[in-house]
């Protein structure tokens, strides 16, 4: 359904390090810049990108939007996690854990990336 995820930025250096960190801890390779600045990374099929905005003013994160990485297990969601956290993001949400629902048991785990924008690491249990 999806062809590619992209958040905005304010400091493409940090975004660098914290995506690397993050993409790193679970068997990804790190963004391959392009000619306008953005990071651009691949993996497991899929492609998500990072950039300034287009139209010159400051990047903001989305109140309710949250992006969702798949994961192998719950090891690897923990592995992301805690990169994350290492390279400067911050955790929210519930602890990483299993949350049980209408979607049935799902492993989850949340951080905010340097400019605020919300992910969840996310394993079908």
């Amino acid at each position: 359904m999806f062809s590619h995820m992209m958040v905005g930025s304010n400091d493409i250096a940090k975004s660098k390090t914290f995506y690397d960190a993050i993409f790193g801890a679970v068997g990804g390779k790190p963004a391959i810049q392009d000619d306008k600045g953005r990071l651009i990374y691949m993996h497991n099929g899929g492609l998500f990108i990072v950039t300034k905005p287009i139209d010159g003013k400051p990047a903001t994160h989305a109140n309710g939007g949250t992006i969702g990485f798949a994961m192998k297990n719950p090891a690897e969601a923990d592995a992301w996690h805690a990169a994350g956290v290492a390279a400067g993001g911050t955790t929210c949400e519930d602890p990483p854990g299993v949350r049980t629902g209408a979607m049935g048991s799902l492993y989850l785990a949340y951080l905010r990336d340097p400019d605020g924008n919300k992910l969840c690491a996310l394993h079908r249990m």
